[in-house]
């Protein structure tokens, strides 16, 4: 096998100063993580409709939050590649509760990005130790992939903000203490309108109230819930970037990376389903022979396993390129259209291949059938994709 970016189990290779075998490690504790913290408490979380707080506090201790951000702001001063390994292996391990790619892979990036110094010594350490947790609202109820025409407006008002308006399908919103918010500083200049402000939140913030949690088809411990807001107050300094107007070409700026983890997450989707699909068609009898015996097994694997394979190197091309710098935003519409396209096909041919037994919930191929279909629609709709692809040509 080819030497991976985000899948440290092969031989040789390094990925620029990190070296594999750190990533090996990196792989083992997160592995470990999700293992005795996460995933065992799967049925509650669902029940709950959230993860609770402490497994944050957890991959803190453990150093698996802000891996990328540098030291000096409380992060591990490694690169997207940590990340990588870190949403490869929680894949593997079946959890959707936990948002790490919103709270350790968006969030924190944004704040290096466009805050002051001031505000990063104090927002990057308590989100890498997960004393909190990031969240980043920009979806609308009337608005969805439209960013430019979002309602929310914030009015200047002495050294504050006054922020109106609500979000929807927002990750992390339960359990979120630094919010990210897509504003309208200036209603009717369309995309030059909108900037992006920094509000520390809590159940008791005059004029912030968090909304239900989304009852959805899947993911049902990841807490996704309506945010809303009716004159909060956020200081005029905990806007994002030096002057307003700045948040639309922020978001461009920033969803490439987002669009990237959401092809690390469907690759490794694919190779787990792959993986688990293996395993039980060697192991299931049928006619009397194991079901990889037979002709259409071995045919519809040695596709999906072709499949998995292109999505890999094509993955781990863009982590690569994404490392040096040279990741564009048609790119990173490819990557997250076409892996997550790849993904729903693999994981289903995968459920048939289970027979019934695919449709039960014990399996995870089952979880990972209805977990995944949203990744088709999140960090901005495959059809949006296609039309930035478009453009480019």
């Amino acid at each position: 096998m080819a030497s991976s970016v985000c899948d440290p189990q092969v031989d040789d290779a390094t990925v620029n100063d990190t070296t594999l075998s750190e990533l090996r490690e990196l792989a083992e504790t997160a592995r470990g993580f999700f293992e005795k913290e996460v995933t065992p408490h799967r049925e509650r979380f669902a029940a709950q409709g959230f993860p609770d707080r402490e497994c944050y506090e957890r991959a803190g201790d453990l150093g698996l939050l802000c891996m990328s951000v540098p030291e000096e702001y409380g992060g591990g001063g490694g690169t997207f590649a940590h990340e990588a390994v870190l949403f490869t292996e929680q894949v593997r391990a079946g959890d959707s509760a936990l948002q790490l790619g919103v709270h350790t892979g968006i969030v924190p990036h944004y704040l290096m990005a466009y805050s002051s110094h001031q505000n990063k010594l104090r927002w990057l350490p308590k989100l890498a130790s997960g004393e909190w947790v990031g969240a980043i609202a920009m979806t609308e109820p009337g608005t969805g992939s439209d960013l430019q025409n979002i309602a929310t407006k914030a009015v200047k008002e002495g050294d504050d903000y006054v922020i109106t308006g609500a979000k929807t399908f927002i990750s992390n919103g339960r359990n979120c203490d630094l919010l990210i918010i897509a504003v309208k500083t200036d209603p009717g200049q369309g995309a030059k309108g909108v900037s992006l402000v920094v509000a520390e939140v809590s159940d008791d913030t005059p004029g912030f109230e968090r909304g239900r949690l989304l009852k959805k088809v899947g993911q049902k411990g990841q807490d996704t819930t309506e945010l809303f807001f009716e004159g909060l107050r956020v200081p005029q300094a905990n806007l994002l970037g030096s002057v307003e107007g700045q948040g639309f070409f922020q978001l461009m700026e920033q969803l490439p990376q987002e669009r990237l983890i959401c092809g690390v997450a469907a690759a490794a989707a694919i190779e787990t389903a792959v993986g688990e699909t293996l395993r039980y068609v060697k192991e299931r009898q049928a006619f009397g022979r194991p079901l990889f015996a037979l002709q259409n097994t071995r045919f519809e694997l040695a596709e999906c396993a072709t499949l998995a394979r292109v999505a890999r190197t094509f993955v781990d091309d863009a982590v690569a390129k994404h490392l040096r710098g040279e990741l564009d935003v048609p790119t990173a519409a490819m990557v997250k259209y076409w892996t997550t396209e790849q993904q729903t096909q693999v994981v289903d041919r995968c459920v048939q291949l289970h027979g019934g037994y695919g449709y039960m919930d014990e399996y995870l191929i089952s979880r990972m059938w209805i977990d995944g279909r949203i990744s088709r629609i999140y960090a901005g709709a495959n059809e949006v994709m296609k039309d930035l692809i478009a453009r480019s040509l």
